[in-house]
C-alpha cells in the first residue's frame, strides 16, 4: 500500500502548463509535491504580476471549493513536477483523514488576515505596500552580534552555518513564499529538498530553561538526541543536544 493516501490523485505537469486562469470556474485544489507554481494576478495595464512562487508542501485553489467562486488569480507551473489534484468530491475525505491539512489552512488564513490588516494600516499611513514576491528573508546576524545579544543558537554540522536566537520564543522552519514571512531560525538555505515545514518547531525559554516543541501540523517529524518529539509538547533541551528536523541535523548551543 502506498504511504501517500492521495497517490492516485497525483498528476505530473510540464513547465509552462497553466493550471487555471483568473476568473475561471473551478472545483479543484492543488497540493505541490515536487514542482514550482507561480500565482499571478492581472493588473490595470493587462499584464500579470507574480504574487508568489509555491513549492513542495504548499496548497492553493481551495477557495473555489470552499466558496464556489471564480478563480481570484492564475496558476502556472514554472518548474515541472507533480501536484495532487483534489476535487470537491474528495475534499471532505481529505480533511477527515489528514487533519494537519485543515490546520495549515486555518494558519494560512490567519496569516493572510494579519498581512491584510498590515497593508490597510500602511495605506492609512500613506506608505507603499510590498508585494509578497518582493519580500526576502532577512540577513543573518554577524558573529559579533550573536555573542553580544543572542540567548542561544543552532549550528548546522553540514554547512557550519550559525542561527542565533534573540527572543525567548522563536520559530524554526523555512521562508514562506505565500505570505513573505520568515521564521526566526530560517533554514531555507539548509533544506534544499524542502522536507522541513515552514513552521516546523519552536524553541522557548522559561525560567532560564530552554525547551523545544514541535509545531502542530508538522508532517516529517522532529527528533531530539534520537528520540521523536510528541507534537506540541515542550521538551527540555541542553547545550550540545542534537535536534533533527526530518533529516536536517542541528546542534543546540548556549551563549553563556
Amino acid at each position: 500500500m502506498s504511504a501517500n493516501p492521495f497517490a492516485r490523485f497525483i498528476t505530473h505537469f510540464p513547465a509552462g502548463h497553466v493550471l487555471f486562469r483568473e476568473g475561471d470556474e473551478g472545483d479543484s485544489m492543488y497540493i505541490v509535491q515536487n514542482a514550482r507554481v507561480a500565482i499571478k494576478k492581472r493588473v490595470k495595464d493587462g499584464s500579470e504580476v507574480t504574487l508568489a512562487v509555491l513549492e513542495k508542501g504548499d496548497f492553493f485553489g481551495e477557495m473555489s471549493i470552499l466558496e464556489r467562486l471564480p478563480r481570484s488569480a492564475s496558476a502556472e507551473v514554472i518548474e515541472e513536477g507533480d501536484l495532487i489534484v483534489i476535487n470537491s468530491e474528495v475534499f471532505g475525505d481529505m480533511i477527515k483523514t489528514n487533519p494537519e491539512i485543515a490546520i495549515r489552512m486555518l494558519r494560512k488564513y490567519s496569516i493572510r488576515l494579519r498581512e491584510t490588516n498590515k497593508q490597510i494600516e500602511q495605506m492609512a499611513a500613506g506608505r507603499d505596500m510590498v508585494l509578497p514576491d518582493e519580500v526576502r528573508p532577512a540577513e543573518r546576524a554577524t558573529a559579533a552580534t550573536l555573542h553580544a545579544q543572542a540567548l542561544c543558537y543552532f549550528v548546522s554540522p553540514a554547512s557550519g552555518n550559525v542561527f542565533p536566537v534573540f527572543k525567548p520564543e522563536a520559530l524554526i522552519g523555512r521562508f514562506d513564499s505565500v505570505t513573505g514571512t520568515s521564521p526566526e531560525v530560517d533554514l531555507t538555505g539548509e533544506d534544499q529538498s524542502r522536507n522541513i515545514s515552514r513552521r516546523h518547531a519552536r524553541v522557548l525559554m522559561k525560567d532560564g530553561q530552554f525547551f523545544i516543541a514541535e509545531e502542530i501540523g508538522t508532517m516529517n517529524g522532529t527528533f531530539l538526541n534520537g528520540t521523536k518529539l510528541a507534537n506540541g509538547v515542550l521538551t527540555p533541551v541542553a547545550d550540545g543536544d542534537e535536534l533533527m528536523l526530518c533529516r536536517l541535523p542541528l546542534v543546540f548551543k548556549l551563549t553563556q
